[in-house]
């Protein structure tokens, strides 16, 4: 059977632009003979559409544009498209089968996922009952997404004695860092359980926090995956995909049963009679180029989704904002790109330099905004408020307000995006300032772990036109330069051990003594705990960025700001 997968990129709350989109893809896969065609989970109203589903209006128009699609399809090949649709007042996920110019049958997803990034229970109602397509001797189940990962689920169990042929999961499952071969392994899993092939069509693109990595699949009935699409890229992939042979029974229909069989037109298997789309598999991404791909199409799709034609980027001359003005030009192109320096009297002659040298490399326009004589109006405005007392902290974190205060105007002025440089070492620990270096329109790197950070700059410097960071600021140890010979080590353990500790505890949910006898210094791990609890509010505040880590800051790990609850280490005195 010829199968197309369109591996689209949706947008949330554009109805008609995805329904546009669908049609198209339609067109051109009937055009290459498949007879039966998959879009993505929610692909016409985007995923996740949040509380957009419970506004009865928004259902609606859903409905408005499932209905022209009737006419809009292919009437001789059968079509799956993920829309929400409501059913006597209850709001489902679900996958609508288009055929012969008419809607044949809907399935409503069965498992919705309550867990990290999801909130489905919270805005859908589950389904209760499978779907079979049932087309001559062949028989086609329908999956959304979540409905093939748990096979103790009734959308498994009630599926295993149905003799189902091919399994057709229509997905959006969002990306990270190891999510793909976590997925691979799941569906591998279902369709060994379930004795069938796989059909798996999943959705690619941004969208806020998450990115959602393609890479949609065809299974073999023991697992192995008989080819793959391309990941990060929006494609059509058609393949002729090997269906079981079997002497399917057809249920009595007097007979009550707990699955819902639909029987379809045999003509759309015409166009599988000859071999000429058999499946391939497009090359993998090793694991930082797959980062950074995640990074490129988060930033691309928040900036051109939200209609923002400019960047601006804080040039410090450090790795961070190194590593986000490059990712920013590939992405978006150095047009497309501005970058501000504002040193203050602590900046070294070595970052100065450093972020020239990078603005030209990267050919971006380049400003630069002293500071100096704005900190010292600040502080002679100041100083009778607070007379006889010595520096601290609040001086150092005056000059990263400065510096928001600037970029911001920026933004304001010539209608810039502004890209935050935080990575997800100084949010855990709240080694950053608020209404400082947090401000932002987007963090790009708000997920990214500092060793990770300086490993991707290292790759891409790398690359064939590298090294295009100076290599000065990948070797200087790193510093915020708010105070004289101020260098991040003097306030944070080296960063290996920290964001070692700072995935333990936040990623893998693990208790600060458990860390502590995987080898780690108790201080230390008590230090960093605090910091990390301590710092909640200031993560609350901050903009969003591309999800990369397992357990992201945010919509990920939800964590009260009034907290009064601490793990302590044993033998570590109580702060």
């Amino acid at each position: 059977m010829r199968i197309g997968l369109a591996q689209i990129n949706s947008t949330v709350g554009d109805l008609a632009g995805n329904a546009e989109r669908i049609r198209d893809y339609a067109a051109r896969a009937r055009r290459e003979g498949a007879g039966v065609i998959l879009f993505p989970e929610l692909a016409l109203s985007g995923y996740p559409p949040e509380d957009l589903v419970l506004k009865p209006h928004f259902i609606e128009d859903c409905w408005a544009h499932l209905q022209a699609l009737r006419e809009a399809l292919p009437a001789d090949a059968v079509t799956v498209v993920g829309a929400p649709q409501s059913v006597d007042g209850a709001v489902h996920n679900s996958a609508v089968v288009f055929h012969g110019g008419r809607i044949e049958a809907v399935y409503h997803k069965m498992v919705l996922p309550n867990y990290g990034v999801f909130d489905e229970k919270r805005v859908f109602a589950a389904g209760r009952m499978p779907l079979i397509l049932q087309l001559g001797d062949v028989r086609l189940a329908v999956h959304v997404c979540e409905d093939s990962w748990f096979l103790q689920e009734d959308a498994v169990q009630l599926l295993h004695e149905a003799r189902v042929g091919c399994l057709l999961n229509i997905s959006a499952s969002p990306y990270h860092r190891g999510k793909r071969h976590l997925r691979e392994q799941v569906l591998q899993q279902a369709t060994r359980y379930l004795n069938c092939n796989m059909a798996y069509c999943n959705m690619v693109g941004g969208q806020d926090e998450l990115v959602f990595d393609g890479g949609s699949l065809l299974l073999a009935t023991d697992g192995t995956v008989l080819g793959r699409a391309e990941q990060f890229t929006e494609t059509l992939w058609v393949a002729d995909m090997p269906i079981p042979a079997g002497d399917y029974l057809l249920e009595d229909p007097s007979v009550p049963t707990t699955r819902r069989i639909v029987h379809l037109s045999t003509a759309v298997r015409a166009h599988a009679t000859k071999a000429e789309h058999p499946p391939t598999c497009a090359p993998l991404l090793a694991d930082l180029a797959e980062v950074y791909a995640a990074l490129q199409t988060g930033l691309r799709d928040y900036v051109n989704k939200n209609g923002f034609h400019q960047t601006v980027v804080a040039l410090s001359g450090g790795i961070d904002s190194a590593l986000v003005a490059v990712v920013a030009v590939d992405t978006l192109g150095a047009d497309r790109v501005a970058a501000v320096t504002m040193p203050s009297c602590y900046s070294s002659s070595g970052t100065r330099q450093d972020a020239e040298v990078l603005a030209r490399n990267l050919g971006v326009t380049f400003h630069t905004v002293p500071i100096h004589d704005i900190y010292e109006g600040y502080l002679a405005g100041l100083a009778p408020l607070w007379p006889g007392r010595d520096p601290d902290i609040t001086e150092e974190n005056l000059q990263a307000r400065i510096r928001g205060t600037l970029i911001m105007a920026l933004s304001n002025k010539f209608g810039w995006l502004v890209l935050a440089t935080g990575n997800k070492s100084e949010l855990a620990t709240g080694y950053c300032t608020l209404y400082g270096d947090m401000v932002g329109g987007f963090a790009l790197i708000k997920d990214v772990p500092k060793t990770l950070v300086y490993a991707l700059a290292r790759w891409r410097n790398e690359w064939e036109d590298g090294p295009i960071i100076p290599p000065s600021t990948l070797t200087r140890p790193p510093s915020a330069e708010l105070r004289p010979d101020q260098q991040d080590s003097d306030s944070l353990p080296p960063y290996d051990v920290l964001d070692a500790i700072v995935e333990r505890y936040v990623e893998r949910d693990e208790g600060v003594d458990r860390i502590v006898s995987a080898g780690f210094d108790p201080a230390t791990v008590h230090r960093v705990s605090r910091l990390i609890d301590g710092s909640e509010y200031k993560r609350r505040q901050g903009a969003p960025g591309v999800k990369i880590t397992p357990k992201a800051f945010g919509r990920d790990r939800r964590m009260p700001i009034t907290n009064a609850y601490r793990d302590r280490v044993k033998g570590v005195p109580p702060v």
